[in-house]
């Protein structure tokens, strides 16, 4: 009998794929002397939702609700820069001001220009362009890390 052996470049696709919509990185709890939601109600759950799927396939120790603890974690765990777009890095937006004050945006890239990052608005994970527009749209965000594991070689 040949040995089973997880996939788990395909699977871990899929998960990203298969998260647009789903409520379920909309709260993380912590305590700070009183519980507190860190996310806020999905408004900041981009760390939270890149980290969670990185988590759930040992590619990080665990979930993080700010950028910056799951940057330094990935770098822990064999995450380094690449400088070629590929399907399933994770990519970070550079800082931009927004509801609760000035904060960089974690999400993943697809293919064919796409990526899946959640949404401040929406409070779900969404599926967008990679720059989030054009240049000349007000929209445009751009890209200034680009992160790959060798896990993720297939």
């Amino acid at each position: 009998m040949p040995k089973i052996i997880l996939d788990i470049y395909h699977s871990y696709l899929k998960m990203i794929e298969n998260s647009i919509g789903a409520r379920l990185f909309q709260n993380l709890y912590i305590n700070d002397g009183t519980r507190s939601d860190a996310v806020r109600g999905g408004r900041l759950s981009c760390a939270f939702f890149v980290s969670s799927i990185l988590n759930n396939f040992g590619l990080l120790k665990e979930p993080h609700a700010r950028v910056e603890s799951t940057l330094k974690d990935m770098q822990k765990f064999g995450w380094f820069e690449i400088k070629k777009l590929r399907k399933g890095a994770v990519l970070l937006w550079e800082a931009q001001k927004g509801q609760f004050g000035i904060h960089k945006h974690l999400g993943f890239y697809l293919a064919k220009n796409m990526a899946i990052s959640n949404s401040s608005k929406k409070r779900v994970p969404v599926r967008h362009h990679w720059t989030f527009g054009k240049k000349s749209n007000k929209s445009y965000r751009r890209i200034i890390g680009i992160y790959w594991h060798k896990k993720l070689d297939i």
